[in-house]
This record gives C-alpha cells, structure tokens and sequence, in this order.
C-alpha cells in the first residue's frame, strides 16, 4: 500500500512524463507541481517508488519514468472525465445517421478519435470462429456485378461486391443461393470454405454458370471467416519518441496489423497480468511499451460486440482517452439497440 504523498508523487511524474515524453527529476517536481518536500524527501520517495517497481530510472538519466506497473496504478485511481461537448457534437452526429450500418458507424468514431488524439485507433469485428452462417443473399446490381450478403446466428451481416467477367443469369443466382442456404445453414464460417466443395456436383447439376458462382462465393467465405481489422492513424506512431527507432517501428506496425493479438487481449488469453478493466466498458492493457484502451461495445442481443480500440505508447492520456470510448460505447447502444 502506498503512502499519500508516494502516491502524489507517482502521479506528478506520470502526468509530466505523458506531457513531454523525458525523465522527470525532482527539482521539476518541486517548481512545476509545487509538491510541499524538500528535494531531498522526493528523491528518497522515488527511489523507494523504483524499488517497488512503480519507477523505472533510464541509464542516461537522473530523472525517472513510470513503469508498466506505475501506470497501472496511476489508471487503476482515475476519475472519468466528462467529454467536451465540442467533442460529443462532433461524435453524436455521426450516430445520428441511424439507418447507417453499425460497424460503418464505430470505424467513423474510430477515425474521428485517431485525429483528435494523434493516436492509432482501431475496430476489430465480431469474433467469427463461433458464428454459424444464418442466411446468405446475392442480389444483383448489374448484369455482370451482385453483392452479396451474408448473416450468421448471431444477427451479424457482412457484405461482398462480386464482379463477374460476364452476364449471369438470375436464375442461376437464385439456384445457388438457394443450394447454399438449404445444405450450408448452420455452418461454422471458418468451415464454410471446405463444405462448398461438398456441394459442388450440386451445382454443376443446377446452375449452368456455376463455376464463377462458385469461386465468388468460395471467396466471399473466406473473407467473412478472417478476423476484420481495421487501423486507422497508424502514422501518427511515426511522431511519437518511443518509436524514433526504425526496427522498433517496424515491429510495432507487425503489431497494429495482428489481429490475433487484439483478439486475445479481447478474451483475456496470455492476458491476466495486463488486461486492467476500468470504469464501465473500458479496459485497459500492455503490451511492451506499448498501450491499448479499448471498448466492446455490444451489438446485438446475441452479445456479439465490436471492439474499438486506442493504441500509442504507454505515456497516452488514459483519462480522456476512456472517456472518449466509453461515450461512444453509450452512444452506439443507445442509437442502434433497437434497430
């Protein structure tokens, strides 16, 4: 248990070493956040704030940073901020437009919070490995395009623009999708791929222009099954210190596209020393030196959630980064609970 003015203490030098990114010493603890101890008395708390492991002291430095651990607990005991109204027009009018689909929705807040913040934002999708498809429709544009439209058990929908390099025929399409709803209903995604080989002769038997059918939805399967990632602001981590270094960067961008990660960060797996939940939605958790705030925001009644996630280094505005997620998580279910 920490002692109050340890406690004071941390949390000077974790807010002074999100504002600029350099080890904090005791005189700049004195002048800037006027903390009533001598210089003496602050060096004696820091050094007793690193043996316990809430400090880190770098080689080429007096000063000190705060640890993954000091951020825990700077996180653990933060109040939620109300979000600027500015900021919740700016959000609420992206909600507003509620006949558009939910997942376009949270990938516009997802943005949006990635230029406020010169962070990295990201969605990730639904977890597919335990969806079932539902229903599949394709429905024509043109004589040579159709898009498709996939939903599972869960009432998730994903959609899918097939190109064709020539005319086909309704009657095919229906024949198809009639095949593929009646033996395929009921079928995990990730097996989909494998069971539309089953029915093949089916096909061949039906549906005259079978083969580009068959590769389209072949295709189409395939994607639905992935994982769905999308990053938005992942450039912004070109301007941050921590990341000065190319291979450092390097790595960090293998990361930011690794959807395995966010998926088990999502579940907790390999997680339990640093997944922190905070406050209602959010979470908190890292990786390395680096952070991720996110939020599941539930979708349906079937309790399939999006994930909209903040990533930057661990020296990020925790308390208004939360705040952000946590009211578009509000928003989101609000608007589109009933629709």
């Amino acid at each position: 248990m920490l002692t109050e003015r340890r406690v004071e203490i941390l949390k000077a030098i974790v807010e002074e070493f999100i504002d600029n990114a350099q080890p904090v010493g005791s005189k700049t603890l004195m002048e800037k956040y006027g903390l009533p101890y001598s210089s003496a008395t602050i060096r004696n708390e820091m050094a007793a704030l690193e043996t316990e492991g809430y400090l880190e002291k770098p080689h080429t430095s007096a000063g000190r940073i705060p640890s993954n651990k000091g951020y825990r607990f700077y996180v653990e005991h933060l109040d939620e901020k109300a979000v600027d109204e500015e900021v919740k027009y700016a959000l609420s009018s992206i909600f507003d437009k509620n006949s558009m689909d939910v997942e376009e929705a949270v990938k516009q807040a997802s943005k949006l919070i990635s230029d406020m913040t010169n962070l990295t934002s990201g969605v990730l999708g639904p977890d597919t490995t335990k969806q079932m498809l539902e229903h599949i429709q394709l429905i024509p544009i043109d004589e040579k395009s159709a898009v498709c439209v996939l939903v599972t058990n869960t009432g998730h929908t994903e959609h899918k623009v097939f190109s064709f390099n020539t005319e086909i025929a309704i009657e095919d399409i229906k024949t198809c999708t009639d095949i593929i709803n009646d033996r395929l209903k009921g079928t995990v995604l990730s097996e989909l791929k494998e069971k539309m080989e089953s029915i093949k002769p089916l096909l061949i038997q039906h549906v005259k222009q079978y083969e580009m059918l068959f590769n389209a939805f072949v295709g189409a399967f395939v994607k639905f099954a992935s994982d769905t990632l999308y990053i938005n602001g992942a450039d912004n981590m070109l301007y941050q210190p921590e990341f000065g270094d190319i291979e450092r960067l390097k790595t960090l961008m293998k990361k930011l596209n690794d959807s395995n990660l966010w998926r088990q960060l999502s579940k907790g797996e390999g997680a339990q020393e640093l997944a922190l939940p905070v406050g209602k939605g959010s979470e908190v958790a890292w990786v390395d030196d680096l952070a991720i705030v996110s939020n599941d925001i539930k979708v349906n009644k079937q309790d399939d959630s999006i994930r909209i996630m903040v990533v930057g280094p661990s020296r990020m505005k925790y308390e208004k980064i939360m705040s952000l997620l946590n009211f578009i998580g509000q928003q989101i279910e609000s608007v589109y609970e009933e629709n």
